[in-house]
């Protein structure tokens, strides 16, 4: 059993908001009204995380169709666990992250994109950032808006 975070529901529910506005200024659409039912909850009871599992059947079905426009992996093709590291370089996963990903539920992986970067400690966040976001292919500007030189660091002199 695993915890979505509270932020992963703000998150959902604007989407849905975004993607269904409301026509009058007043009505929600039914995803946005399921996901805010959960989440006026867990703010009365002082709650970050809600069990994926108890969840309404409505609440997880829009907050699964908003999980499934995220980044899968968070893997940008530099993986150390191979090498032996305990935690991997490139994306920040442990070991046993790397190896159960794909097992893994939405909630967990979710859990885990959530611990990374809130890390930020991965070459994913800072060295390797721009790789990153174009390997996504979503969260990147379309190759006729992109600048390669413009994005590119500037190199460091060695001493």
């Amino acid at each position: 059993m695993s915890g979505i975070h509270i932020t992963d529901i703000e998150s959902a529910i604007n989407w849905w908001r975004e993607r269904s506005p409301s026509p009058d200024g007043i009505t929600a659409c039914a995803e946005v009204r399921a996901l805010a039912e959960v989440y006026a909850l867990m703010v009365y009871h002082h709650d970050a995380h809600v069990d994926e599992n108890g969840m309404p059947s409505e609440a997880k079905a829009a907050w699964l169709a908003w999980y499934a426009t995220t980044p899968d992996a968070p893997c940008i093709a530099i993986c150390s666990t191979s090498q032996g590291d305990a935690v991997c370089k490139g994306c920040g996963r442990s070991d046993d992250e790397v190896r159960r990903w794909t097992a893994m539920s939405p909630a967990e992986k979710r859990a885990t994109w959530r611990r990374i970067a809130m890390e930020g400690t991965a070459w994913r966040f800072n060295r390797y950032a721009e790789r990153a976001r174009i390997a996504t292919g979503a969260d990147h500007p379309p190759p006729e808006t992109f600048d390669a030189v413009a994005a590119r660091p500037a190199r460091r002199r060695s001493a």
